[in-house]
């Protein structure tokens, strides 16, 4: 037997490595893309002509199977052109992807710095609108405000949303735990709102959440309540404990799988709509 096994290891190791590359590959494509609408057509497109290949081949369908593999460089060039620019961006974040995060008492210090900075602008009811890097890189946004790259801080998060300054309009993007850039400009979204009372600045963390995986932080100006969107979903009127714990939650305890249903639930008390019965109006 060990003969054999060593026999199959010097055959085969550089198949297992070929395996393994092209998993990884195939597994950051799939990080980088899942999040953009292109990426999502793209995949689908990709299901169904895999799905048609297979149901061609094992029902011996030759009229079809013939017509795919006809179509099949039309198909892909068609696509390249089709969806360049989400092939572009979705590249440019796979370069930037990080591989390995901070440890959790890094985490954890960043995250008290950044619950008392939020804290802070809600007591003195400061609009503020904050956008955390996860694993989607944010550098599209950044590049429309003004680059700082500064340590997070109370102090710099109040000069820049008093409502005086140049940059206390726009959104704040911070990545690898730093302030990279401020002044920035995100996405709205454009989905129909039961609670008219929701402003621009809800609408773009909103926006940025479905646009990327990064954690949006809105504080009202008016009202001074806090909000989290996250995937496309807001979390609104959260007291100190409750932004606190989900913080803790999302960066620490990595609660993924209740994630979503629960932003889904607290989205409904906030007079969203659930995310299947929302309708898109244009502006």
């Amino acid at each position: 037997m060990p003969a054999e096994f060593t026999f199959y290891l010097e055959s085969y190791w550089r198949g297992a490595i070929e395996v393994l590359v092209l998993w990884l590959l195939i597994y950051q494509l799939f990080r980088v893309f899942r999040s953009t609408r292109g990426g999502r057509i793209l995949a689908g497109l990709m299901v169904v002509v895999a799905v048609m290949t297979f149901t061609s081949e094992f029902l011996e369908l030759k009229v079809i199977g013939w017509l795919l593999k006809s179509v099949a460089a039309v198909m892909a060039f068609s696509t390249i052109v089709i969806f360049q620019p989400e092939i572009r961006q979705a590249l440019a974040r796979l370069g930037s992807t990080r591989f390995f995060s901070f440890s959790t008492t890094e985490q954890r210090a960043f995250l008290d710095e950044l619950t008392e900075a939020v804290i802070h602008l809600s007591k003195k009811r400061f609009g503020a609108l904050f956008a955390i890097e996860r694993n989607i890189n944010l550098e599209d946004y950044s590049e429309t405000g003004v680059f700082l790259d500064g340590e997070l801080s109370s102090e710099l998060t109040a000069t820049i949303f008093f409502p005086k300054t140049a940059l206390h309009d726009g959104g704040m993007v911070i990545a690898q735990e730093r302030v990279e850039a401020a002044g920035c400009v995100f996405p709205v979204s454009h989905r129909e709102m039961q609670d008219r009372s929701l402003g621009l600045r809800h609408r773009a963390g909103l926006g940025i959440s479905e646009e990327t995986d990064a954690l949006a932080i809105v504080v009202s100006e008016e009202t001074g309540s806090i909000s989290l969107c996250l995937d496309g979903t807001m979390e609104r009127d959260l007291t100190e404990a409750e932004f606190r714990a989900r913080l803790l939650e999302i960066f620490i305890s990595h609660g993924q799988s209740n994630n979503k249903k629960d932003g889904e639930a607290l989205g409904v008390q906030a007079g969203l709509p659930a995310p299947r019965d929302r309708d898109v109006v244009s502006d």
